[in-house]
């Protein structure tokens, strides 16, 4: 069965969902996620538009992302006193790869795998370059 790309903010939202559920219940993940979200409704539909903005980001559509990924994932590691390491960073990228691999294909599902792969990369160097700046 050949599947489809990802084309819409409901696909979009399926793939965060999806990916979300398996976040909250992997055991690296799951506790550092669960203690810092505490309105999932909301964090997945802010993290669809933040998905659909970066996928999307030619088309005119009704939100564009606005938030700061950089200060709330360094809030998240001093929360979690600096245990986020690059072990984190590789099982959500798996999960994420994984997710978009079982619901679709095309070249925005393979554009999403790069961009998590690079923005993976730059959050886990700026968490790391704020923990140093900081002593």
């Amino acid at each position: 069965m050949c599947k489809r790309d990802l084309n819409t903010r409901e696909d979009i939202m399926l793939l965060v969902s999806t990916f979300y559920i398996k976040v909250k219940e992997e055991p690296t993940l799951g506790p550092i996620f669960n203690k810092a979200i505490k309105d999932w409704e909301s964090h997945i539909n802010h993290l669809t538009t933040f998905w659909e903005s970066s996928l999307f980001m030619t088309r005119p559509l009704e939100n564009r992302y606005k938030g700061n990924p950089i200060a709330v994932h360094n809030k998240v590691d001093k929360e979690n006193e600096n245990v986020i390491t690059e072990l984190h960073f590789g099982i959500w990228l798996n999960l994420w790869a994984q997710t978009v691999n079982e619901l679709y294909e095309g070249e925005y599902a393979e554009n999403a795998k790069r961009r998590a792969r690079k923005m993976g990369s730059f959050l886990y160097m700026k968490l790391f370059e704020a923990r140093t700046s900081k002593n």
